[in-house]
């Protein structure tokens, strides 16, 4: 969107903000997941905000299936698939 005064305002989550988001209700531990399908890569600022997880101890990573979602959740995977 553009102001009225130059520039522009940006909502939402900044780029490479993983697709899911959520927290486990056991322990309040919060989660993030990339969905990819089979072959697919994550783009440079995907792998960027990965970092910044990863720095924080942040359970997060990339999953390919369901069955690697609750992998990375249950297991509280840090960075699995980067």
């Amino acid at each position: 969107m553009e102001m009225k005064r130059g520039g522009y305002f940006r909502a939402g989550p900044p780029s490479g903000f993983p697709d899911l988001t959520g927290f486990k209700d056991s322990n309040g531990k919060i989660f993030f997941i990339e969905v990819k399908k089979r072959t697919g890569r994550a783009r440079d600022d995907q792998i960027q905000f990965h970092y910044m997880l990863a720095n924080h101890g942040i359970i997060h990573g990339i999953a390919r299936s369901p069955e690697d979602a609750l992998k990375i959740i249950d297991e509280e995977l840090v960075g699995y698939g980067f």
